[in-house]
């Protein structure tokens, strides 16, 4: 009797080189925010670079299902394909919450208080 591979859901194998390649090359709003999350700052535990399937995401926290993406530039170019993926995520539970990069930059304290508020929240 064959022993069946269950499939990757979380972490895909084929995508721990881009995993790998987004940690080490993360940009400057992605540094800002993972200072604040790592360490489990806020009583929860973050992973950045995650992924679910092939979406890799740019924050998540497994205990509450929640995934954070930052928006740059080339999302404005990806506006179906992101909504695609939210949906594909919130049928999988995970509750993605967006912010663009401006708001890391100029309400820091403000992104961490939706942050805090989603994480205190019940499950809907």
């Amino acid at each position: 009797m064959a022993i069946e591979k269950r499939p990757y859901i979380y972490n895909v194998p084929n995508l721990k080189y881009k995993r790998q390649y987004l940690r080490n090359n993360a940009t400057e709003v992605e540094k800002i925010l993972w200072n604040k999350l790592k360490n489990s700052q806020f009583g929860y535990k973050f992973r950045r670079q995650f992924s679910v399937r092939g979406c890799i995401l740019d924050f998540y926290c497994p205990s509450k299902k929640l995934a954070i993406e930052l928006d740059g530039e080339v999302h404005k170019y990806k506006v179906i394909y992101d909504k695609y993926r939210d949906q594909f995520l919130e049928a999988m539970e995970i509750k993605v919450i967006h912010f663009a990069n401006d708001q890391i930059i100029n309400d820091l304290q403000n992104v961490i208080k939706k942050i805090l508020d989603c994480l205190l929240s019940p499950p809907a």
